[in-house]
């Protein structure tokens, strides 16, 4: 929540639809300097961008970074439908436009990969570069066959990867997380990488694990204090942000994705993918390949020891990175 989190940054702004957002925003020191636009996934924040917001600034960078719809500061409508990637991108183009940015280093996390993926197809000449991390670019018109995912995973790999999806496409899931909250972050933010290989993973294992309301130890990348704050910011609940994934699963992308020409599905835009080896859920193997499949200019990076949580986890690893990457394509 930028307003807690960040005071002396935090801004609101109410976009032509009428939804408001809450987000981050420092300028950068010098117009040499891009700004960089940090998008966040489930289920988090511009919170768990803090390192970055901290670094990137400090560096001379600017930042601008959302509480994406449904989390902190921003609203978060209960229609599934108002979670469309095309109108989220265009909230986003509007945020960039109101702090007089034209162009910016996108990176996202997790689910703000797949609105990085659309920003680069419904805005691209506002980005310099794009910046994927985790989770890879996802292409226009992707039909979400879970049951076949499932079924690919579990012989490719001997889990399912996403066998939570139909349980968070339930209306249970949101009462779920709200009765259990400190069980869904030890869920989702393992000490042990390998857990969700057990407890997330596979068909049906995250909703028994929130449901019997276990705990697990704080991973040591996040203080007793960081995750006080991270529950305050959660504290609406849990109903805005699944709905990213129900939009997902219901087809609520397909009317406006379907109809793009074959060119304009791919990323065409300079893009750095930064993976881990003990992601077990958003795997590196299973990103990088469809992500060289559709992105025209690719560098890949990963990162050794490491699990999902890649700017938690990594920060001065990922601030090298992303600081390279923007001198480059700053050039261009």
């Amino acid at each position: 929540m930028a307003s807690t989190t960040f005071p002396s940054l935090a801004k609101k702004l109410t976009v032509s639809d009428g939804t408001t957002y809450g987000y981050v925003a420092s300028a950068p020191a010098t117009p040499d300097k891009p700004t960089f636009l940090l998008l966040h996934g489930y289920p988090s924040s511009s919170y768990d961008w803090r390192h970055q917001i901290a670094s990137l600034p400090a560096a001379g960078y600017g930042v601008i970074v959302p509480d994406l719809l449904g989390y902190g500061d921003t609203d978060s409508p209960t229609d599934v439908g108002a979670y469309r990637m095309k109108t989220m991108s265009q909230h986003m183009a509007e945020i960039l436009d109101h702090e007089g940015v034209s162009c910016c280093v996108a990176v996202s996390h997790d689910w703000g990969s797949g609105l990085l993926s659309r920003l680069a197809t419904y805005i691209p000449n506002r980005l310099l570069g794009a910046v994927f991390v985790s989770v890879g670019y996802v292409e226009p018109g992707l039909v979400w066959d879970i049951d076949a995912m499932l079924a690919l995973t579990k012989a490719m790999f001997g889990y399912e990867t996403y066998g939570y999806w139909p349980w968070h496409n339930s209306e249970e899931a949101a009462k779920d997380a709200d009765e259990h909250p400190a069980s869904i972050f030890s869920l989702i933010y393992p000490k042990d990488p390998a857990d969700w290989k057990v407890n997330f993973a596979p068909v049906g294992a995250a909703r028994d694990y929130v449901r019997s309301g276990k705990l697990d130890p704080l991973p040591p990348w996040y203080s007793l204090a960081e995750y006080t704050t991270r529950d305050r910011i959660l504290s609406k609940g849990y109903r805005g942000p699944l709905s990213w994934y129900k939009a997902a699963m219901r087809g609520v992308n397909l009317p406006d994705e379907t109809g793009i020409n074959e060119e304009e599905r791919f990323c065409r835009v300079p893009t750095l993918l930064v993976v881990s080896d003990l992601d077990y859920v958003t795997r590196a193997d299973m990103q990088s390949q469809n992500t060289l499949k559709w992105a025209t200019q690719l560098r890949i990076e990963m990162m050794q020891n490491c699990g999902h949580w890649i700017q938690l986890e990594r920060p001065n690893e990922l601030h090298k990175l992303l600081l390279a990457f923007a001198s480059e394509v700053a050039k261009t």
